[in-house]
């Protein structure tokens, strides 16, 4: 029974999403593959709207990284192309919910953007307080 359901990922996973039907999922380790990439990639793979798959974009970072001339330009090459296909993603579900359901995506109605972590704010110093004596 173990067996059965490791070799099944679909029915292991909990994505209820179309995402089978317009990208590829490749095989292998996703916590390895996530250990493999740049930190700015595993930080934006935490952000993604939805599970960014560690396999498939360890396999774009190795394509990038041969495609460009230092790592930082293929990191923000990656970047860019992780950001739209986040944008690619949102509109896919987005139009087969409204197929589904026939209603607006709640949060394409509410025009919510995607939350991200933001940088941490610089602790503001606290004047001492003064005193009298």
């Amino acid at each position: 029974m173990i067996a059965h359901a490791a070799s099944n990922a679909k029915a292991c996973s909990n994505d209820g999403t179309i995402r089978d039907a317009i990208w590829r999922r490749y095989a292998g380790d996703d916590w390895a593959a996530f250990d493999q990439l740049p930190p700015a990639i595993r930080r934006r793979l935490a952000e993604h709207a939805y599970d960014a798959w560690s396999v498939n974009t360890l396999i774009l970072w190795r394509h990038y990284r041969r495609l460009h001339p230092t790592a930082e330009r293929a990191q923000r090459a990656l970047l860019r192309y992780l950001d739209f296909c986040e944008r690619l993603e949102r509109r896919a579900f987005a139009e087969a919910y409204a197929r589904q359901h026939g209603a607006t995506l709640p949060h394409v109605a509410a025009n919510i953007p995607v939350l991200r972590y933001q940088a941490s704010p610089v602790p503001r110093q606290r004047p001492c307080p003064v005193s009298d004596t």
